[in-house]
């Protein structure tokens, strides 16, 4: 049974991957929008190969955009595309405005101008609370961002609020907290934690250099988080929601059960580096999702040492087979 068809930006992502994955199974026929790059990568979606259509477009191109959803005619258009990784945005921060914001508002005027009716969902962050005014935060929570990503995100929410009641379109944000998975960036803290664990396990590095420690975040498992994407375009009227778990831990916690589960030590390979220090931190990030557990019946179900456990041995997997090594084998600590 088909369920319609949709449109992914940012498909090649953790979350494009995984609501790919989820809306195959439910029957859906997938579009997945891709930048035209000389170093392309489809790692996350090459399982999926001859299941959805990809095509190019940018976000920074209007007219590339309205060919685009003009020719795949979506239900539903579910925007993940994004600069989304904080460091960068201080580094390239109008570049960052330009994707993560602006970017926003040309595909909401694409979707307005070829058909009124598609279903719009745009990826909001927790980024947007950053220094937080309260805790925990819902929906009503004032925004604070402490980075240009933030910054540029919350532009990204108010456009879409301001195009829902504006045009009366079907457009709706989820303010997703941090959510992981083994196809999480290199890049991002979680992901260097369980990567530099399973390569210091197997004996490939000798050390992991890491920032802020006692950030603390509320960690989630990606799979659940694309399900509330869905939920939330398919609901009666278009309704902002936060998703979390409503537990927060910190860097440290991480560290801690990663390393664990390889029986190591943090103390004998960690070392901390200025140079991961953001300009300005964001301290604490807690989400309220009650209002998602009452009106979506959507709640989280992996517990946070269960996401570092599936993430480390994913990792190990994976190191295993590139290098040739075995945990407790020659040269493996």
């Amino acid at each position: 049974m088909s369920s319609g068809r949709a449109l992914i930006t940012g498909v090649t992502g953790q979350d494009g991957s995984y609501l790919a994955e989820f809306l195959l199974e439910k029957g859906y026929e997938v579009h997945g929008m891709v930048r035209r790059s000389s170093t392309e990568s489809f790692e996350r979606i090459g399982h999926l190969t001859g299941r959805i259509t990809l095509h190019q477009a940018d976000l920074l191109d209007l007219s590339s955009l309205l060919s685009l959803v003009r020719e795949v005619r979506p239900r539903e258009l579910y925007n993940l595309a994004a600069q989304s990784f904080v460091p960068t945005s201080w580094v390239q921060p109008a570049l960052t405005g330009e994707f993560t914001g602006l970017g926003v508002t040309r595909l909401l005027d694409a979707a307005r101008m070829v058909d009124p009716q598609i279903r719009f969902y745009q990826a909001s962050s927790s980024e947007m609370f950053g220094k937080v005014q309260a805790t925990p935060q819902n929906e009503s929570t004032p925004f604070y961002p402490r980075s240009p990503y933030g910054a540029a995100k919350v532009y990204g929410h108010h456009i879409t609020v301001n195009y829902r009641e504006s045009f009366d379109l079907f457009a709706v944000s989820g303010i997703l907290f941090n959510h992981e998975s083994p196809r999480r960036g290199r890049e991002f803290v979680t992901r260097k934690i369980s990567e530099g664990v399973a390569r210091l396990k197997l004996g490939l590095q000798d050390e992991l250099r890491m920032g802020n420690l006692d950030a603390r975040r509320d960690w989630g498992y990606a799979p659940e988080y694309v399900e509330a994407m869905w939920m939330m375009l398919n609901q009666e009227q278009p309704i902002d929601f936060v998703i979390g778990t409503g537990e927060h831990h910190t860097a440290q916690e991480f560290v801690d059960i990663a390393f664990a589960q390889v029986g190591l030590d943090p103390a004998d390979f960690v070392e901390m580096d200025p140079a991961f220090m953001r300009p300005a931190e964001v301290d604490t990030l807690l989400a309220d999702p009650t209002k998602a557990r009452e009106q979506l019946g959507w709640s989280s179900r992996t517990p946070f040492a269960e996401l570092v456990r599936i993430m480390v041995e994913a990792d190990l997997e994976a190191q295993e087979a590139s290098s040739g090594r075995r945990r407790g084998g020659p040269g493996a600590r």
